[in-house]
């Protein structure tokens, strides 16, 4: 999918006794009861389980689901047939079920003979989500039986269960679709089952539909019959064996395109029948993908079809159900006329993501949601293998650097958490969809691909998939398939492994040392943070110190000791001098370390190509060293070096480690850059101490700021052609470089995008711009009210996600805050503007020094209303809250900050984004009060 703390307090438990009351049989003792007994005259039974995790005493085999939703009077009713097999005597079957009404509770033997001929009570457990259902007769060790349930409920508001979605046809129509998202804990929303990961098993579902429309679930149909009143039922193929939270249906009235891979597997992919044509390009991306990785894991995809549907209302970016993959509009369809090349590559890289997932998440699962990260890294990584090797003009290794960024933003706050971390309530579970899980994930993926070399990587991941397939496994898992190691039972076999690794259990030789492959893991795995690796030149010697690198305490802060203690890491070091073209590589186990390299080496740059997860401070004038070298022989280094180098150099920057004029002397250089990508990170980190001090009363330095900028970057400001013309990487460069001198005001961009925008507003909208300065046109022409209000109406027409996404920014970007307001109103409504858009908008209305103010006041003022629409946990919560307050830096706005949290105390503790939040502000505090001067003081030098 395309974001932790104590257990949900135990609340009274509502009993339902459904049908006539049972007389209670004495039979095996069931588990310890939870909480109060029930109310007299419900047979004293009080529920039986206490804990958030369901007993392991039941498993389900095989589920039979019929569903009948109905798109008029927006509910739906169903039943479920659930096969289980019974491992410990018991009175009590306890599962999953939230906001379901349990209308029949039944249990069959295996001839399908009633256990009770009276209908069984079902007890719920609301704050657990779970139902427990009594058998007056022991269901017995070692049996199996058929547990049949009943159900109905109201179509989900919202993002999560079985929820409805609406789209608007061209003249105005309003058209219902139902759509599911299951993952991490919804499935129980839709039909009552077993909702944990590890209980995999078979799905048989049945969908009742009108005529006019289709169904779609994970497998073909099979056969579609008449059921009377004019219905009519798919029936689909039975499931490979898979987790609840992949099962997937949707019913609509969408149009298909279809190719078939290499393979015999049929790709579809579905959209509303007036954005039907937008769909050609998913349909050549998925078959290509599904080609690489069925080549690439050398498993073959395991199911006939693999649909790809867009669906108007989703919170993420998409979901990797099996067979049926769901998007969001702007992350499948691609309309030549208004999809810029970014949104080509966004495309590209969400299918190739949830593509992976068919083999890492649905094929091998994780065995709980603690280390979602095997199945989020894992696909987070693969998309750049994958557009790699399939759409090598697309550069996506360029991006991958810009992943590991992010991962080091996050990471270097105290508020940051190991990879693999506990959660296990729905709150902390839906939280692990962060940074931590997929972007660190994938770095750490990364880094351990470069240091088992390609060959060795990619074996190691096909055993690991070959040997868990259809089942559950954990970190340890992953690490002994890589390092080769075998069972005694794998060895005999000869399957997974090979024999001549036997002997060296998990030894691989690195630098010449023997390496312990879980050892070193584990301090990436279970240890929050990211590595500071200090490196001093001592005559023939480089002096290694590591330390834990945050951006939040100085070592001069009594604190620093404390946050610093017990942090090691296993850390591949590879570095690179002038004497030659070697890349090395060290191991650095212990906290210092010393490597010979010789006196004759004049500089070396650790950490090649940034490879590895960690960030390197060159002490005692290595700074100067790497300044002097960039403005000399700048190519010496790789693109990617060069790009590492001003990233380290700012966040050092950050941390007080590093003075700002330092970092600033270092970019000097970049009138020399002709590489994009090292241009972009320099460009990045000057725009975001612009966008900071901009929402400051700091009028004279933001005059300075903005004037430096355009001078600096002037001629090449000047060298961008508003048009569509050159490589991926030009045309990002331009969009991200007119976007900005348009936003300072720069007088020959603003005429330019005026000129054009004039030109879009004669044409009533039907002018297709050049899509890389689409959005920096519209954002120039949304300053005028007449503007504004074109764009406005234009957003509320267009057929196209991706245009209608850059004429939201645009509107966005006006400085008048009536209008802003207006804005936040209208994604409020989630009617113009659609409740799945609303995170975003409030963090680009944030963005905007109009309107950072007003977006974080109307956070506060609609806080129920946001937590009742999004889940609590959800990266759309978290994105509110970290957004919001991310531009704040003054002690004022920290304490506002701080004494908003206070007030939403019960939730907020719940939530690690408030902690993060807090991180960001204290960070920015910092920085203004260590770097304003020095700021000031280095413009006034460059006039």
């Amino acid at each position: 999918m395309m974001a932790l703390l104590g257990l949900l307090v135990l609340s009274l438990f509502h009993v339902s006794l459904v049908g006539s009351h049972t007389s209670s049989q004495h039979a095996s003792s069931p588990p310890q009861p939870a909480g109060e007994q029930s109310p007299e005259g419900s047979d004293n039974l009080s529920f039986p389980w206490s804990r958030l995790r369901l007993p392991r005493y039941i498993i389900p085999l095989h589920y039979d689901l019929h569903l009948h939703p109905n798109l008029t009077s927006l509910s739906f009713t169903g039943s479920v047939q659930i096969q289980i097999d019974v491992q410990n005597n018991t009175n009590w079957v306890v599962l999953h079920s939230k906001g379901l009404k349990i209308s029949k509770a039944t249990i069959l033997d295996k001839n399908l003979s009633h256990l009770s001929d009276k209908v069984l009570p079902v007890l719920h457990h609301p704050s657990h989500e779970q139902i427990g259902i009594f058998s007056p007769r022991v269901l017995s060790s070692g049996r199996k039986y058929f547990l049949c349930i009943e159900f109905g409920a109201e179509l989900a508001e919202g993002f999560y269960g079985f929820y409805k979605s609406t789209y608007r046809t061209s003249t105005g129509e309003t058209r219902t679709l139902a759509s599911t998202h299951f993952e991490p804990t919804s499935a129980r929303m839709a039909f009552p089952c077993f909702d944990e990961p590890s209980f995999k098993a078979n799905f048989t579902v049945r969908i009742k539909r009108n005529p006019e429309f289709i169904s779609l679930s994970n497998m073909p149909i099979v056969k579609t019959v008449e059921v009377g009143d004019g219905l009519l039922e798919d029936q689909f193929d039975v499931s490979v064996k898979m987790s609840t939270y992949l099962v997937a249906f949707v019913v609509c009235d969408f149009k298909s395109v279809t190719a078939t891979t290499s393979s015999g597997v049929q790709v579809s992919i579905y959209a509303s029948p007036e954005k039907w044509q937008q769909t050609s390009y998913a349909l050549e991306v998925a078959v290509k993908m599904l080609d690489f990785y069925d080549e690439y894991f050398n498993i073959h995809y395991p199911l006939p079809k693999q649909d790809l549907i867009a669906i108007p209302d989703f919170e993420s970016g998409a979901m990797e159900n099996w067979g049926l993959t769901t998007y969001r509009e702007t992350s499948l369809l691609y309309d030549p006329l208004t999809s810029s090349i970014s949104d080509k590559l966004w495309i590209t890289m969400v299918i190739g993501h949830e593509l992976a997932h068919q083999w890492f998440g649905n094929l091998v699962t994780m065995e709980w949601w603690n280390d979602i990260w095997l199945n989020e890294g894992f696909a987070r990584y693969m998309e750049y293998i994958s557009v790699e090797a399939t759409y090598p003009d697309l550069k996506v290794e360029e991006y991958l650097l810009h992943t590991c960024f992010a991962a080091v933003g996050s990471d270097s706050l105290n508020s940051s958490r190991p990879i693999s971390s506990p959660a296990e309530n729905p709150t902390q579970i839906t939280q692990m969809f962060d940074t931590a899980s997929y972007d660190k994930g994938a770095c750490v993926l990364h880094m351990l691909r470069h240091f088992l070399t390609d060959d060795v990587f990619q074996r190691g991941i096909v055993r690991y998939l070959r040997k868990y397939s259809y089942k559950n496994a954990l970190n340890q898992d992953l690490w002994d398939s890589l390092a080769n190691t075998c069972s005694e039972e794998d060895f005999i076999s000869g399957k997974h492994c090979y024999s001549s690794s036997q002997a060296s259990k998990n030894a691989y030789l690195f630098a010449g040392e023997h390496l312990d492959l879980t050892a070193m893991m584990n301090t990436w795995i279970l240890q929050k943070g990211v590595p500071l690796v200090t490196v001093t030149r001592k005559g023939p010697h480089l002096l290694l110190r590591q330390d834990r690198f945050l951006r939040t305490v100085l070592p001069s802060d009594p604190l620093w000791s404390s946050l610093q203690k017990g942090f090691l890491w296993h850390i591949p070091l590879t570095y690179k001098t002038d004497a030659s073209n070697t890349i090395h590589r060290h191991l650095m186990t212990t906290q210092t370390d010393s490597i010979h390299i010789g006196e004759e080496v004049s500089w070396v740059k650790v950490n090649t190509d940034m490879t590895g997860y960690y960030v390197v401070h060159y002490e005692d004038g290595g700074w100067d060293k790497m300044t002097k070298l960039l403005r000399q022989n700048h190519t010496a280094l790789s693109y990617k070096d060069r790009t590492q180098l001003i990233h380290n150099a700012f966040q050092l920057v950050t941390a007080g480690h590093l003075s700002l004029d330092k970092g600033l002397d270092l970019i000097g250089y970049l009138q020399l850059e002709t590489h994009n990508v090292p241009l972009l990170q320099g460009l990045g980190s000057l725009q975001a101490f612009y966008h900071m001090i901009e929402k400051r009363n700091e009028i004279d330095v933001t005059r300075k700021l903005r004037m430096h900028i355009l001078r600096f970057f002037r001629a090449v400001i000047d060298q961008q052609t508003w048009s569509d013309g050159g490589s991926v990487s030009e045309r990002r460069l331009r969009s991200e470089l007119l976007s900005l001198a348009c936003h300072l005001d720069d007088p020959p961009c603003l005429e330019r995008a005026r000129q054009s925008f004039k030109h879009w507003l004669q044409s009533k909208g039907t002018l297709n711009l050049p899509t890389d300065v689409a959005e920096a046109v519209f954002s120039v022409g949304a300053q005028e009210d007449r503007g504004w209000a074109s764009l406005l109406h234009t957003y509320n027409i267009s057929s196209s996600a991706a245009q209608k996404s850059k004429i939201l920014f645009a509107l966005t970007c006006s400085r008048d805050t009536n209008k802003l307001h207006r804005l936040l109103e209208l994604g409020l409504e989630g009617k113009v503007i659609r409740s799945q858009d609303l995170s975003s908008l409030i963090f680009m209305v944030a963005r905007n020094p109009q309107g950072h103010r007003l977006a974080w006041n109307f956070v506060k003022k609609n806080w129920d209303t946001l937590v009742q629409r999004f889940q609590l946990g959800s990266f759309c919560i978290s994105s509110i809250i970290i957004g919001t307050t991310g531009h704040f830096s003054s002690p004022e706005e920290l304490a506002e900050v701080q004494l908003f949290f206070e007030s939403i105390k019960e939730q907020a503790s719940q939530l690690r984004a408030t902690q993060v939040a807090l991180d960001n502000v204290q960070k920015n505090v910092r920085w203004f009060q260590r770097n304003l001067e020095t700021l000031r003081n280095w413009l006034n030098q460059q006039m």
